[in-house]
């Protein structure tokens, strides 16, 4: 591990001005970056400690939401009644990934941030255009069994392998940041996470130094919540595909699926042919896959995944 230098931030504010510094990085629970670190795929001058940022609450909103503090561990806001009984969906996705020592340190915000990747990101040998804008990709032409088939690009063919990540985006949350100049915005989820394009290496809306701060769930619309996720073992895996849905018994609802692009994908439009089923609604929602050999079966997967969550909101 390269030598860094650090940091206790005292304030939100605080911690956003001193990450103006080059090479500066925020650190939580650290399951994503410090894994990095060790390897040197992410190699931070100055690493900014927020753990004392009192960032930990989940409290409710005017409008009857939920606002999540960006350092609300994993563990702890699966378990939170409220998310348990309005928001279903986001506590099963929580359960579904890692392990119970991970969801003990992991916080909203990281689970969020945590990169974007594939095995050959991890192989510092193998070019990476993550790794090493214009290197090369070499996970096309590879092997491709678990990697993107939706929203790829000649740059990176890789999955953004968050649960909580698909959740929130069924739920249309609302990322709260603070920016080094003391700014503040909110960035709809659907706009959070980018496609690779060119730049596979920019994974978010960030700019350089803008913290989050929390999560803001809406009012709870009801339904019946269910995340189904296939994978390789039964623990401790990222998805092959995985589907996220809040159903109404009218067949009406709100689907998004992950392990099948560089953010988890929802296209709004396919929600209209819910009511007609799995295949009337996978068709419009993987419209624009392009596979492999290799992983076209995630195709089939995702449509019998859909199928599976439908039947249990009809019950």
């Amino acid at each position: 591990m390269k030598a860094f230098t650090y940091q206790r931030a005292a304030s939100p504010a605080e911690a956003a001005a001193a990450a103006r510094a080059p090479g500066a990085r925020f650190i939580a629970g650290g399951t994503n970056l410090l894994d990095l670190m060790k390897l040197q795929i992410e190699t931070p001058r100055h690493l900014i400690d927020v753990n004392g940022l009192a960032l930990d609450r989940i409290e409710p909103t005017a409008d009857g939401g939920l606002r999540i503090g960006a350092l609300v561990r994993n563990t702890d806001l699966a378990a939170d009644k409220r998310v348990r009984r309005d928001y279903g969906v986001l506590s099963r996705a929580l359960l579904a990934g890692a392990s119970g020592q991970l969801r003990n340190k992991a916080t909203t915000a990281g689970n969020l941030l945590q990169r974007t990747r594939c095995p050959y990101f991890y192989d510092t040998n193998m070019p990476c255009n993550k790794r090493t804008p214009g290197a090369g990709c070499s996970a096309i032409g590879g092997f491709t069994r678990a990697h993107a088939v939706l929203g790829t690009s000649e740059a990176c063919i890789a999955t953004h392998p968050s649960d909580m990540a698909v959740a929130m985006r069924v739920l249309d949350a609302t990322v709260e940041t603070v920016r080094p100049d003391g700014g503040a915005r909110a960035i709809p989820i659907a706009d959070f996470h980018r496609l690779p394009g060119t730049t596979p290496q920019v994974e978010t809306a960030l700019t350089p130094g803008e913290l989050i701060t929390a999560v803001t769930l809406p009012k709870p619309v009801g339904g019946t919540h269910a995340y189904h996720k296939v994978r390789d073992r039964a623990s401790y895996a990222f998805a092959l595909v995985s589907v996220a849905t809040i159903l109404h018994k009218d067949g009406s609802g709100r689907v998004a699926l992950g392990g099948v692009a560089h953010r988890p994908w929802r296209i709004e439009a396919a929600e209209a042919q819910l009511p007609r089923g799995a295949k009337a609604a996978a068709d419009p929602l993987l419209a624009d896959a392009r596979t492999t050999p290799q992983n076209a079966f995630k195709l089939t997967l995702a449509e019998r995944a859909l199928g599976a969550a439908i039947a249990q909101a009809r019950g």
